[in-house]
């Protein structure tokens, strides 16, 4: 952009940027008041972003206008062997007083990340339309996205309860359904499935112990046949920083047997799921999906989870 200076992110541009991502934090709760309040506060968000850059490899950009930084973008590696040759943009990972400036400082960071072999990119954004469509056209497509709605009491529908342990095998033949369903069209997203059904088994069992999670079953004609799994947003999720709203249950788990779905398995399920939240004292809840499933990312927005980030993913040739 015209009059602008775009040079790589140093320490001493730590604070400041943890003030523009304050400032962006507030636009988006503006559209999404559920998310925390707590990172409107600059001393927070500079948190977030001195934690990012104090990572091994960690490196980005900043904008300049007449020497005031107007913009930041920070990237970070995760486990290769998962991610491939990968390179993230959290939701701590950049904020700019104009969304466009994304592109340029896109543009500066992505040269030496490719150069490093880092092909792979993923950036965590607001579900804002001017930020999502400054990474649109970078190239980036929306892989994967946040979903958020408030908890309100519920009562449960006939079929749902929590797990005992008598249903553990019927726990099991859930478990793979969805990384099943993730390798076929058009997700294309499963990996090689080694499971150890012993350590399943003994995980599961806690599970259902466990007095703090919500492991919740749908039977029909004595058979569960459906299960949902509930966790505070604190534990075990991928909604974490900007991204983690308060006093929030996480969603991290559902499946159904092929041959039940469209039935009301899942509906049930989803009223049962608020009913134990707002039992527990919740005020939200979280959950997640890719956009290429089809089935969950019409499902969750129908039961109303509304959008509040979007992983988008750009692969380099």
């Amino acid at each position: 952009m015209g009059g602008v200076e775009i040079r790589a992110f140093a320490q001493d541009h730590v604070d400041v940027a943890g003030s523009l991502l304050a400032v962006r934090h507030r636009e988006h709760r503006a559209a999404e008041p559920l998310l925390s309040e707590g990172f409107e506060d600059a001393d927070a968000t500079r948190g977030e972003v001195a934690s990012l850059w104090a990572q091994e490899h960690a490196s980005g950009a900043v904008a300049l206008r007449e020497g005031k930084l107007v913009g930041f973008l920070l990237g970070t590696r995760k486990d290769d062997q998962t991610w491939g040759a990968n390179l993230w943009v959290e939701a701590a990972g950049y904020a700019a007083e104009e969304p466009e400036l994304a592109r340029d400082l896109y543009a500066f960071s992505s040269q030496r990340w490719v150069e490093e072999g880092r092909t792979r990119h993923y950036v965590l954004v607001p579900n804002l339309e001017a930020h999502v469509g400054a990474w649109f056209r970078l190239g980036f497509g929306a892989q994967h996205a946040h979903g958020i709605t408030e908890v309100d009491e519920r009562v449960w529908p006939p079929g749902t309860r929590r797990a005992e342990l008598r249903d553990l095998e019927a726990l099991i033949e859930l478990s793979p359904l969805i990384s099943d369903l993730h390798a076929l069209a058009p997700v294309f997203g499963g990996t090689n499935r080694h499971e150890d059904y012993g350590e399943l088994r003994t995980m599961l069992s806690a599970d259902i112990e466990n007095d703090e999670l919500g492991e919740l079953v749908y039977e029909r004609d004595g058979r569960v046949v459906a299960s949902f799994e509930l966790v505070s947003v604190e534990k075990g999720s991928i909604h974490r920083g900007l991204a983690q709203p308060d006093r929030a249950a996480y969603l991290g788990w559902a499946a159904s047997l092929p041959e039940v779905r469209g039935s009301g398995a899942g509906l049930a399920l989803t009223e049962a799921a608020f009913a134990w939240a707002h039992e527990q004292g919740y005020a939200t809840m979280v959950t997640d999906w890719r956009e290429t499933n089809l089935l969950s990312s019409r499902f969750w927005p129908a039961r109303g989870f509304r959008r509040s980030f979007l992983r988008l993913y750009r692969s380099i040739p």
